[in-house]
């Protein structure tokens, strides 16, 4: 029986034919899991400009129906945050995905390394699956209170809008947001970071 090969003395090419990401390594942009590379800072914002819309749109025409002016501006701002975040946390706890994040192509999953990002069995268990039945990944979905947790962490700055000085924090939380996708290899926003989660390419095949 053939033993196996090690590498030369010296030489950079590593031992094994293994290339996967170790277990409990985090997914980082420069060594995604195949089918599971991190999302794209334009597909994130394709996402969210298409949940604003198909949340935003239907609230305000039904809030304009019955209160106008001055009071549309308070009333406007808390009722999309409600919605939006009663739209988010349904969603991404239920399919890790949301339906602008499944036009973009992307969806949340559980951030896999660190204590308090450590995705858990259950998350693992209700991993997608591909039209072939294999597992979307090893991650899974977002856990409940992981989906409710990262849709308030972005929702409630929302509904703070009418309030002068909180409104103004609000804008500064979002440059920030945005931000913060920038910063690191894992392209983890301010929301991702708190509720442990990551943002990656949806695999289709």
């Amino acid at each position: 029986m053939a033993t196996p090969r090690t590498p030369a003395q010296g030489s950079d090419e590593p031992s094994g034919t293994d290339h996967g990401i170790p277990d409990g390594e985090p997914l980082r942009h420069e060594d995604p899991e195949p089918g599971s590379a991190l999302a794209e800072p334009g597909q994130r914002l394709l996402a969210r400009i298409v949940d604003t819309l198909i949340v935003g749109l239907p609230v305000i025409i039904v809030v304009k129906e019955f209160v106008s002016g001055h009071r549309l501006d308070v009333i406007a701002p808390p009722a999309v945050a409600g919605c939006m975040l009663l739209y988010e946390a349904v969603q991404l706890a239920l399919w890790g995905q949301t339906l602008g994040k499944r036009f973009a192509g992307i969806q949340v999953v559980p951030e896999p390394s660190g204590p308090e990002g450590a995705a858990t069995d259950a998350e693992r268990a209700g991993a997608p699956e591909t039209s072939g039945g294999a597992a979307e990944g090893r991650y899974g979905r977002p856990s409940v209170p992981r989906a409710v947790l990262r849709a308030a962490v972005y929702s409630v700055p929302i509904a703070l809008r009418p309030v002068h000085i909180l409104g103004l924090l609000a804008s500064l939380f979002w440059v920030a947001n945005a931000g913060f996708i920038y910063e690191g290899t894992q392209r983890r926003a301010v929301h991702d970071r708190l509720a442990g989660t990551l943002v990656v390419k949806r695999r289709t095949s």
